[in-house]
Order: C-alpha cells, then structure tokens, then sequence
C-alpha cells in the first residue's frame, strides 16, 4: 500500500467519524495537503535524537 492510498483510506476513515461530505475535489485537494505535509514532517521525524533528552511535562487543564 502506498502513502497516497494510506492517506485516502485516513480520509474516507474521517469522512465516516466527522460525518462529513466532502466533495471528490475537495477529497483530492485534502490528499495533496496531506502529502505535502507529510513531506514536510518527515526529515524531523528522522532526526536522531539523544536517549538522554529530556521530554517535555504532560500538561492537563
């Protein structure tokens, strides 16, 4: 399965649980944003990071 087909699964799974309409123009403009965010987020994802780094607190309201 490619990313492409990830993604448009993920949307067709939101469109069902938001109970959403989404036009198939509108479908595919989605999918180029989620590519193209994808994309972006990527290389941070690969970056190495220490073990010993520390994590961010876990903030509640």
């Amino acid at each position: 399965m490619t990313t492409q087909d990830n993604w448009s699964s993920y949307l067709t799974q939101m469109e069902a649980i938001l109970d959403l309409d989404l036009t198939d123009e509108r479908r595919a403009e989605l999918l180029v944003q989620l590519t193209r965010i994808a994309g972006m987020a990527g290389p941070l994802m690969a970056y190495p990071l220490d073990d010993r780094l520390e994590v961010a607190g876990e903030y509640k309201l």
